[in-house]
Formats: C-alpha cells, structure tokens, sequence
C-alpha cells in the first residue's frame, strides 16, 4: 500500500516530468505550483519533491515510469483529477500548453486507465 506522503511524492515527480517536457523549467510554471500547493494539505510533500526532482535533474522518462507505477499500486484515488488539475495550470503558465506537456497530461490518464482495466478484465475472466 502506498502511503499518502509517498502519493504526494509521486505528484511532484509527475509535476516535474511536465515541466520538462519543454527542455526547461519556466520561472512561471514554478510560481504556479507554488501558489496551487499553498491551499493543499499536502504541500510540503509535493513542493519538496518537485524541488529535489529540479535540483537533482533526474531523468523524465524514469521518473514517469516510478510515477505509474506508484499510482497504479495506490489504485483509484479522487486525487488524481487535483493532479491533472495541476498538471494543467503548470502547462498553461508559460506561453500555453505544448503538444509534449498536453502529451504527458494525456498519457498520465490513459496509461493508468489501462492498467485498471486490464486488472478489471483479469477479475471477471476467473
């Protein structure tokens, strides 16, 4: 079971990885986020991890497979649509939302929908 401080982790790295998206991460798409996670509860764990993920400069495409992962072991969450909520406004700060940012907004979804699915499909074949 993932734990809600590793879930807000996992927001961060994905946050991360869409800031990327574009080769670099604007200075706006940072302010964004910073004002978004002010009213969460759990920002300190989103902000810190978005923030080690920039500082460290670890690889998107690693990163985004660890994030489903993670996601798909939590299972359904109503929190995700606060993420692709995020994932929005961080694409829209800086000169709008690119084809690779709305990519990865995209992705994010239909990659775990699939993966809930095919565990759907596994339960009503036994």
């Amino acid at each position: 079971m993932v734990t809600k401080e590793k879930l807000y982790d996992t927001f961060g790295e994905l946050i991360y990885v869409l800031a990327m998206a574009d080769g670099v991460i604007q200075h706006e798409e940072v302010e964004v986020l910073e004002e978004i996670v002010r009213s969460h509860p759990n920002a300190e764990d989103i902000q810190w991890s978005f923030n080690y993920e920039k500082d460290h400069h670890n690889d998107p495409e690693q990163l985004y497979t660890n994030v489903i992962d993670i996601c798909y072991e939590n299972g359904p969450d109503p929190e995700y649509q606060f993420l692709i909520d995020i994932l929005e406004k961080v694409a829209a700060a800086s000169q709008g939302i690119t084809a690779r940012e709305e990519e990865v907004i995209h992705n994010f979804s239909h990659d775990l929908i699939v993966r809930f699915r095919a565990d759907l499909e596994k339960l009503e074949n036994q």
